[in-house]
């Protein structure tokens, strides 16, 4: 079964919001270059799952810390 993945660009100076976050991880994990030259189509599942663990716990930590500011 071959997959038809299609080739897109991405431009980390125009991204949502919420994907800022996810490109940040990808570029600490050194997968910058793959993503901005494939999308994030060309990521494995593997990667993308390493990507959304951390993306989960930068989230919970950035939570922690504004309700400890609020507090």
């Amino acid at each position: 079964m071959a997959q038809n993945k299609k080739q897109e660009t991405i431009d980390p100076a125009h991204l949502k919001p919420e994907d800022k976050l996810k490109f940040e991880i990808a570029e600490e994990l050194g997968l910058g270059d793959k993503v901005i030259n494939g999308g994030w189509k060309s990521l494995t599942s593997k990667e993308s799952g390493r990507i959304g663990g951390l993306i989960t716990k930068r989230r919970r930590e950035m939570k922690k810390q504004v309700l400890k500011e609020n507090g």
